[in-house]
């Protein structure tokens, strides 16, 4: 069974190949290196192949020396010409005026080659008709493309001997001057899409970054708060009461191995604080700052809430009392977890100094993260004094519940 597995299959080998990006060129990408634009040159020259009429032209002996050569050298200023557009300009445009110049030399080189060499030459409104609708906007390429081909099918009508195969030029012509007019809009749209990706790849990144200095900032601006509160109180206690001093910093040792866990969490995207366990925060942060708390208004439990929900008010309950330790000076302070309408609300009031300026990044970066959870912040002072920070999120019923509800309101 090891040596078929390892024997070759032609037939896997086929289907397992991938797109390598070395040998493609994106429609309406510019080429990054040698090989791509060997790859693209190799598409276009296929097209080449119905040259092969003036080129027999000039090489047979149907002109005089001086005809021959000057439609030699007409012949490499058209391809030169036509290059220069459909390879130049899909991948990076032109200015309007050169292209028009370029197309306006085109088909005066097709017109006096066609008129003086010979219908052999007609086939160069082909190309002309191809790379007008390749440079020109649809609304042009439109007008363009019929006119260059009426020219071509005017001169062919004075040439002798063209009329048998004159609709078999008319044709491609049109044909191949409107495929690429869709070619033109196709790369186009590509291109516009591969400039959203970009942005879209940008904005995430944006977003995660956001993200992280919003958890980071919750994070450690608790946590360093309480260990400074802390430190303070382990300070003002020794030499006196070395024992209590030691629990101090058993905390301080504690809050720091844990604030390494939230930020390791928070980075790889896995954290998602709950209530429970920043009530629990809440009350040692508060109590280590010396500031009485109540929180007799969030003892209930609440299986309605949902985890994203959840979590959101566990970032309103940090925020709100890193601020209270921080910035309120204050001797009290009230939470109060409660239901209002369809929506959860906590609420955390202090008899501080009341508001202050224009908020921090702490409670901008809230608002957005209660903005995710489809929730909203209130702040603003309290009814008797002081600073109250309140955050709202909508709770997730039972069916049968909201329709029992929806009845008994009707």
């Amino acid at each position: 069974m090891a040596g078929r597995e390892r024997r070759w299959n032609p037939w896997r080998a086929v289907m397992e190949v991938r797109d390598d990006a070395t040998y493609t060129v994106g429609i309406g990408a510019e080429p990054d290196n040698r090989r791509q634009m060997i790859v693209k040159l190799t598409w276009i020259a296929i097209w080449f192949a119905y040259m092969a009429a003036p080129v027999d032209d000039v090489l047979s002996d149907h002109h005089t020396r001086t005809g021959d050569v000057l439609g030699g050298l007409g012949l490499l200023a058209f391809v030169a010409g036509y290059l220069t557009l459909v390879l130049r300009h899909t991948v990076r445009a032109l200015d309007r005026g050169l292209v028009l110049l370029c197309l306006g030399g085109l088909t005066t080189l097709a017109t006096l080659l066609s008129l003086t060499l010979g219908g052999a030459w007609l086939v160069l409104f082909v190309y002309v008709c191809v790379a007008s609708g390749a440079v020109l906007p649809a609304k042009l390429s439109r007008i363009a493309i019929p006119l260059v081909t009426g020219v071509l099918a005017a001169i062919g009508a004075t040439q002798p001997g063209v009329s048998d195969y004159l609709f078999a030029l008319i044709v491609p012509a049109l044909l191949g001057g409107f495929a690429m007019t869709g070619v033109r809009q196709m790369a186009l749209t590509t291109k516009a899409l591969r400039e959203a990706r970009a942005t879209v790849a940008h904005l995430a990144a944006n977003e995660e970054r956001l993200r992280l200095a919003r958890d980071l900032h919750d994070l450690l601006g608790h946590s360093l708060s309480l260990v400074t509160l802390k430190s303070e109180l382990a300070g003002r206690m020794l030499p006196d009461r070395p024992e209590e001093a030691a629990q101090q910093v058993a905390d301080i040792e504690r809050v720091s191995r844990q604030a390494l866990v939230d930020v390791r969490e928070a980075v790889s995207g896995f954290r998602r604080p709950t209530l429970e366990a920043e009530l629990a925060g809440a009350r040692t942060a508060l109590a280590a700052a010396g500031i009485a708390v109540d929180l007799t208004g969030t003892t209930d439990a609440h299986p309605d809430l949902p985890p994203d929900e959840e979590g959101a008010l566990a970032w309103a309950l940090r925020e709100a009392v890193t601020n209270v330790v921080r910035h309120s000076g204050a001797h009290r302070c009230e939470v109060s977890l409660a239901e209002d309408g369809d929506e959860m609300c906590l609420t955390v009031t202090d008899n501080g100094r009341g508001p202050g300026g224009s908020p921090g990044n702490g409670l901008t970066g809230l608002t957005e993260r209660l903005a995710l959870a489809d929730g909203r912040l209130e702040t603003g002072a309290a009814p008797r004094g002081g600073f109250r920070l309140r955050a709202c999120v909508p709770l997730s019923r039972p069916v049968a519940e909201a329709e029992v509800q929806a009845q008994q309101q009707s």
